[in-house]
């Protein structure tokens, strides 16, 4: 299946002037977008372009780069999203790895492209979204410019046969590393059909009723991928050029929002909001949040304080969003008390989706006992571009490897107690830093935090805890070990607390913590 087929399937359940984006108070309707990417589909191919080149789109949050992706589709080349929010260099670097031909960019990120371009030979062609960006770079078109004169009708259907993608990969996508770059993951048109599937089949959508979702995330990630699935039954995006959760909550009553994505720190934030008493949430159906661990107690917080509509959702990108899910009805119990014991799980493995947790020499472990967990089924990725060592390595007797430590229980709910290089060895022990950080996230005063371990002469290694307190709230250090102390025992409370104004994060707001520890060490 290939990704303009999702566009295609939510355009015949409609007018043709049925909405489809909703951005700045602007609307492009499912048949303009259909145009645009029959008539990009044609330009590519007009410049060379041919089923399975490589196509990046550098560009922020975008009604028109995203159009775009269809019309890569329709040429039956792979797109390759490039994060807007990366240096020059990587961008540069991931760029000549995965073998991109083409770049269509924003006009903001101009001067990046000139930068870059001319160290890069197998660049052909550059397309800005207007022509003011297009001027300023070398060889550069704008969008208007390339497409003129070029149709935006329906392809025969002879044509359309002969832009199917090779090899079914439809993206590759960098895996998000904090550090080095990113390996290029293929995901092929069966992937994310079956995380569209799994998607539709885990989480509340009305029948009858075609979605709304708010994308307030970036495009090139997990807001992205999420689209799909509502495009499949003809709904709508409202897309958020820049993140701002006042906005948030504003659109979502604007526009009747039922679905939305946020990742915890975010959800953090909204929870504190000033507007969040009195926005009109009643539309939502569904807030997913996901990319990183959320604490138990803020997750009551905010079933509290929007309702019963939070759903998780567990992946990586070599298998996307859906190893695990859990749906709104699963924080709560039948009778409709809050389900807290589930809380810090990651919900239950989905119905595609195979999941075991292993030992170290690769035999499967029994519920209860922790190891890596483990993953197969048609989620999951065929490996990484030109990487054979890094596919053999992560497919490792006969499964793909997440790198996360965790334990399925009785009911077959998963639990993440860790990424494995996290895990921290103190006094002959394994502390899971996850765990720690779940203990010091129920403290009142704590926003957010990082537990890494650091080299100790008596230990070997120190449990660290570096918090990020609430703005104005006072924090004394002892204080807090002894409050995580009394909740995970004396071995894994932190042996050193440090409070600092904010944490280093990624360009997608995850805790960075291998900064955290350099910056520990260095001190």
């Amino acid at each position: 299946m290939r990704l303009t087929d999702f566009l295609d399937k939510g355009a015949s359940r409609h007018p043709s002037d049925a909405p489809l984006f909703l951005t700045g108070g602007q609307v492009t309707s499912y048949a303009t977008v259909q145009r645009l990417s029959w008539s990009v589909g044609r330009a590519l191919a007009a410049a060379g372009i041919r089923p399975g080149d490589k196509v990046a789109i550098l560009s922020g949050n975008d009604p028109v780069a995203f159009g775009c992706v269809f019309g890569i589709s329709r040429a039956g080349a792979v797109w390759c999203p490039v994060n807007p929010r990366n240096e020059a260099a990587e961008n540069r670097e991931l760029l000549r790895a995965f073998d991109c031909r083409c770049l269509i960019y924003a006009p903001a990120f101009a001067p990046l492209v000139a930068a870059v371009a001319p160290e890069l030979p197998g660049l052909d062609l550059l397309v800005c979204l207007d022509e003011a960006g297009a001027a300023t770079v070398p060889g550069a078109t704008s969008l208007a410019g390339w497409l003129a004169g070029v149709s935006g009708e329906p392809w025969p259907a002879e044509e359309a046969e002969q832009a199917e993608p090779a090899d079914d990969v439809v993206m590759i996508a960098g895996t998000g590393g904090t550090t080095g770059l990113p390996k290029g993951v293929m995901l092929t048109g069966h992937n994310i059909e079956t995380m569209t599937a799994l998607t539709l089949m885990s989480y509340p959508f009305e029948a009858g009723r075609p979605p709304v979702y708010l994308a307030l995330a970036p495009l090139t990630h997990a807001a992205g991928v999420l689209c799909f699935p509502v495009l499949a039954l003809g709904g709508q995006v409202v897309i958020m050029p820049a993140p701002d959760l006042g906005e948030f909550l504003r659109l979502i009553g604007r526009h009747q929002v039922s679905h939305a994505f946020l990742p915890p720190t975010l959800i953090y934030q909204l929870l504190d909001h000033p507007a969040l008493a009195g926005a009109s949430l009643g539309s939502l159906r569904c807030l997913w949040y996901g990319a990183a661990p959320m604490s138990a107690a803020r997750l009551e917080q905010a079933i509290t304080a929007l309702g019963p509509v939070l759903g998780q959702l567990f992946g990586q990108t070599e298998a996307p969003m859906m190893i695990s899910t859990l749906a709104p009805a699963d924080h709560l119990h039948p009778d409709g008390t809050l389900a807290r014991e589930r809380f810090s799980s990651a919900g239950r493995p989905t119905p595609l989706t195979t999941v075991a947790i292993m030992a170290e020499d690769g035999r499967l472990l029994p519920p209860g006992e922790r190891g890596e967990i483990v993953v197969r089924g048609p989620l999951v990725s065929p490996g990484y571009y030109r990487n054979p060592a890094a596919t053999a390595e992560a497919r490792r007797h006969g499964w793909h490897h997440t790198g996360d430590i965790g334990y399925l229980d009785d009911d077959d709910f998963l639990y993440i107690v860790d990424r494995l290089k996290d895990m921290i060895i103190t006094g002959g022990f394994n502390v899971y830093s996850a765990e720690v950080e779940q203990a010091l996230l129920a403290h009142p005063a704590v926003l957010d935090c990082a537990v890494v371990g650091l080299p100790d002469d008596k230990w070997g290694e120190r449990v660290t805890a570096v918090i990020q307190p609430h703005p104005g709230q006072p924090v004394e250090a002892e204080e807090v070990r002894a409050f995580v102390r009394e909740r995970v025992g004396g071995v894994k409370a932190p042996k050193q607390v440090e409070v600092w104004p904010d944490l280093p994060r990624s360009r997608l707001g995850k805790v960075l913590k291998a900064e955290v520890k350099s910056r520990l060490l260095s001190g």
